[in-house]
Formats: structure tokens, C-alpha cells, sequence
């Protein structure tokens, strides 16, 4: 198969994965507090991931690896998940969702800052309008849902796509399950103690729905969706390739409205539909 068409095959696998994630955290925030659920996902896909690197073999990375990898976890292991399950607190799944139309154009400027890729002049003025098109969706509210929560959306994103493109430049020599489980592992020590630190006296009250969100939120959005994700973005092009998260609003929506009742208004379709189109726009000048 093309490397090219490969890694729009596993982007897309790896975004359809992610879909699901900011819905769990809203159901996985119901039952934990939002910084021991974020230590407790690390925790538990670290220990799959460092059980994988040992069943696989795998060599220790390099020592200039180590800095990216940090960057990796931080990003992606601590920060992604740790401000959108705060963010959920004051905000729904569904006007968090429409955040992630962010996500493409803050991976390209880090595909450009980190990856060294040059898109052509039009694919900024594309993913510029997308972003636009979310900023005044969530200015047309008034930050009425919540500007704390809306703030915390932000910094996700900026945590999120440089966590996106360093880790897609490192996949390009480790490979990608191996990137995402060796930040996994690396931060595995910290989160470990933070969470012992953390953990509720009891976990009688939290309910079924609440550990199923944690389950998925640990071994899908933290570990098997980065491995679709990375070697997309590794094989495709980090701006490229990154653009297919502007899927992301659909599926996410579909799943906030269909398992947890939440509303999905008219504005908010039409916003997610615009930034979907400016996207493809981008997408062919990439």
C-alpha cells in the first residue's frame, strides 16, 4: 500500500478513536476528581504500554530522544488530559467538542515549528478561517457556558498539538505505539506517586458508566488511538494528515448527543460543518 494513502488509513482510525474521548472524560468526571482521573488513565496505560515495550523488545531510546519524549508526555499524557477533564467540568462534551477544530491548525504551526514542513501559503489562509470560525462560535455565546471552561479548552489544544508533532517527528525513527508507550513510561514514576497521593478514601460511590469512561479514556484515548495517530502523521505529513481531526467535531457530537443526551444545536452543526470545509480546503494545498 502507498505510505501516503497508509497514512490517511491510520489517521483516520486513530481520530475515530479520539472521537469518543472528551464524552468518556465527561462520563469519567461524573465519579472522579477531574486531576486523579488524569493521573489514573496515565497510570494505567503506562503500565500497558511499558508491558508491550518489554513483550516487543524493545531497545531503550537514544539520549536525544528523551527530550522529545518529555515534551511528548507532557503534552499528551499530563496536559491534554488533565485541562480538557478540568474543562469539563464547567462545560459540555459537546461545546468542548467544538474546541478540536483548533487541534489541525495548532499541529500545523507545530508540524512547521518542529517538523520542518512548509505548507503552501493557502493551506494557512484555510485552516485560519476553521479556527476563526470556532473563535466566533465561542465568542457568539458570550463564554456563557463558561469562560473558565472555554480557557482550559484553549490550553488543551496548544498541549495537544505540540504534543501531536513532536511525537510524529520522533515516530519517524521509533516508531509510533513506541513513541506514545515510552512517554507513557517515562512519566509512569510521577503519576504513580501522585495518584497513590490522590486517590479517594473510597471508591464505593462512583458509578459502572464512571469506570467505563476511565477504562476507555486509559486504553483507547491514551494508547491504541496514538498508534493509529502517530503513524498517520509520521507516514501522511503531520500539517496534512493533521487535518483529518476536523472529523473529529462529527463523531464527537454524535456520541455526546446519542449516549448522553446532550443537546447538539443548529449553530453549533453549522460551525462544525464550515471548519469541516475549510479544512478540505487546506487539506489540498498541504
Amino acid at each position: 500500500m502507498d505510505r501516503s494513502v497508509s497514512g490517511w488509513i491510520n489517521g483516520f482510525l486513530g481520530v475515530l478513536i479520539f472521537s469518543g474521548s472528551l464524552p468518556a472524560t465527561r462520563v469519567a468526571v461524573a465519579g472522579f476528581d477531574p486531576v486523579f482521573l488524569t493521573l489514573a488513565r496515565a497510570v494505567i496505560a503506562g503500565l500497558c504500554g511499558g508491558a508491550l515495550l518489554v513483550l516487543f523488545r524493545q531497545r531503550m531510546p537514544r539520549r536525544e530522544d528523551l527530550r522529545p519524549l518529555v515534551v511528548v508526555a507532557l503534552g499528551v499524557v499530563v496536559g491534554f488530559p488533565l485541562l480538557t477533564a478540568l474543562a469539563l467540568r464547567h462545560v459540555t462534551a459537546a461545546h468542548s467538542i467544538v474546541f478540536v477544530g483548533l487541534l489541525p491548525l495548532m499541529t500545523a504551526i507545530f508540524a512547521t515549528l518542529r517538523g520542518g514542513e512548509r505548507p503552501r501559503p493557502v493551506f494557512w489562509l484555510f485552516s485560519c478561517l476553521g479556527s476563526a470560525l470556532v473563535a466566533g462560535f465561542a465568542a457568539s455565546r458570550g463564554f456563557s457556558a463558561s469562560l473558565t471552561g472555554d480557557l482550559l479548552m484553549l490550553g488543551a489544544i496548544v498541549a495537544c498539538g505540540l504534543g501531536y508533532a513532536e511525537g510524529a517527528v520522533l515516530s519517524r525513527r521509533l516508531g509510533g505505539w513506541q513513541v506514545i508507550s515510552w512517554a507513557l513510561v517515562l512519566a509512569l514514576p510521577v503519576m504513580v506517586l501522585l495518584a497513590f497521593l490522590t486517590m479517594p478514601a473510597s471508591f464505593a460511590g462512583t458509578s459502572q458508566e464512571a469506570w467505563l469512561g476511565l477504562a476507555y479514556v486509559s486504553l483507547f484515548s491514551m494508547l491504541i488511538g496514538f498508534v493509529f495517530w502517530y503513524r498517520g502523521l509520521a507516514q501522511g505529513g503531520i500539517a496534512a494528515v493533521g487535518q483529518l481531526q476536523l472529523l473529529q467535531p462529527f463523531f464527537g457530537l454524535t456520541i455526546a448527543a446519542a449516549l448522553l443526551g446532550e443537546s447538539v444545536d443548529t449553530a453549533m452543526m453549522a460551525v462544525t460543518a464550515g471548519v469541516v470545509l475549510c479544512v478540505a480546503g487546506a487539506k489540498r494545498f498541504a
